[in-house]
């Protein structure tokens, strides 16, 4: 169990919040790139494999997550790369797995499986951003101590 100090805050406490503001800076930016920045073309195309608006949109979140890395501990840049290839990949299958779900049961906002299958696929981005988070900070311990990353 932690102790809890008073004064100055301990490394472990520093990375916590490190950990916590970068998680809450991912899900601002999901929040910006999915409900504020989303075109009508990407919304209504995502659900096209392979469609302009899907690739697009899926883009959009790769280009407002590179800033966190910035916040982290340093990881080499073909890490980070590999991060942000691997986010674009999940996000835009999740997204069209979501609006596949959706045509075929011709499920929309009035239907109770409509919003079971959107608050499913912000889980997954959710949970996306966590494994995210976790492997960049498992390549910076890596890293630092010399031994090669488990991801």
């Amino acid at each position: 169990m932690m102790a809890i100090t008073t004064g100055a805050p301990s490394v472990a406490m520093a990375g916590f919040n490190v950990v916590l503001i970068a998680m809450a800076y991912l899900l601002i930016k999901h929040c910006v790139a999915d409900f504020l920045l989303q075109t009508e073309n990407q919304w209504r195309t995502k659900g096209n494999y392979g469609a302009v608006g899907g690739i697009t949109h899926s883009a959009t979140h790769v280009l407002l997550t590179a800033p966190v890395f910035l916040m982290l501990p340093p990881i080499r840049l073909g890490t980070v790369a590999l991060l942000l290839v691997g986010e674009f990949v999940v996000h835009y299958h999740l997204d069209w797995a979501k609006e596949q779900a959706l045509r075929r049961n011709g499920w929309t906002a009035q239907d109770t499986p409509f919003w079971w299958a959107l608050g499913l696929d912000q889980l997954g981005h959710g949970l996306t951003y966590i494994a995210l988070l976790w492997c960049a900070l498992s390549a910076a311990v890596a890293g630092a101590s010399g031994t090669p990353p488990a991801v």
